[in-house]
């Protein structure tokens, strides 16, 4: 599944957690890892930071190989990717930047923009910062869209990898489906054939997995889709989050899709985004 690890840290807290965590995969899956970092200053700081993360990963009992990058941040990150053939991005979902987006990052939101292997971010919050990096619950989230179902094979791996609960969720949004038609409410029937779509959704995910030796837990719940992903990220305890970068809806100009864009500003635990090569 992860065989080559590309690891992008710009020396902040949030990079620093988010190395972790890829060091912790490549531990788990024995994967090669490259930790990159792009210079916009000094080198000797650029080169200082790659050290930190190589230490940190030596400790760990992980080789990495380090490379200092220059130019446009996002673009030289992904280029890398390509180049070193790369099938995991793991980045800091907030840097240096400065920029104030809750949670999301501009130039994280740019790397998911152009990647094409799936992306892990971690968020750098205080909330969970003295949490382990292994994962005892990993939700992965459907709309019935063939995207979404190609999430469903890496959470179920990563969730076999790590003995833990595999929760597979569907958010059915009977304001969204129903349009302009629910100004006057709709009628149960209705409700309940989005009920069963969603629930087919669910089905599908699970049917495209090999879930013979994991533990499953199903859920089909009535909301707004990043509002019901971030309630059951809460009530459940949620290590992780797999998604797509795209459901339904288009990516029209690169933008990143309406749910993973909410959840990724909003989730406060590590969202494995799997975008659309």
């Amino acid at each position: 599944m992860f065989d080559r690890l590309l690891i992008a840290t710009d020396g902040s807290d949030c990079a620093r957690r988010a190395a972790k965590y890829g060091i912790e995969l490549a531990a788990r899956y024995d994967a090669d890892v490259d930790v990159v970092s792009v210079y916009r200053g000094g080198e000797t700081q650029g080169q200082a930071t790659l050290d930190e993360i190589a230490d940190l990963a030596a400790d760990a009992g992980v080789a990495v190989d380090t490379e200092l990058l220059s130019g446009k941040p996002a673009k030289s990150i992904v280029d890398y990717a390509d180049e070193t053939g790369a099938d995991l991005i793991v980045v800091g979902r907030r840097g240096r930047s400065g920029v104030r987006e809750r949670l999301l990052g501009s130039i994280t939101e740019r790397v998911l923009r152009r990647s094409g292997p799936p992306v892990l971010t971690v968020p750098g919050s205080e909330v969970d910062a003295d949490t382990g990096t292994a994962y005892d619950d990993i939700l992965v989230t459907t709309d019935g869209s063939d995207l979404a179902a190609e999430a469903g094979p890496y959470a179920a791996n990563l969730a076999g990898r790590f003995d833990a609960i595999l929760h597979v969720l569907n958010a059915v949004d009977v304001q969204a489906a129903a349009g302009v038609f629910n100004a006057g409410g709709v009628d149960r029937e209705y409700i309940e054939r989005l009920e069963r779509k969603g629930q087919r959704a669910v089905d599908d995910l699970i049917a495209g997995i090999d879930a013979t030796d994991l533990d499953v837990r199903e859920a089909v719940v009535q909301g707004y889709a990043p509002d019901v992903i971030a309630d059951y990220v809460d009530e459940n305890d949620v290590d992780l989050v797999v998604m797509s970068s795209e459901g339904q809806s288009n990516l029209a100009g690169q933008q990143l899709g309406t749910v993973a864009g909410r959840v990724l500003r909003t989730v406060d635990r590590p969202v494995l985004v799997v975008t659309e090569d």
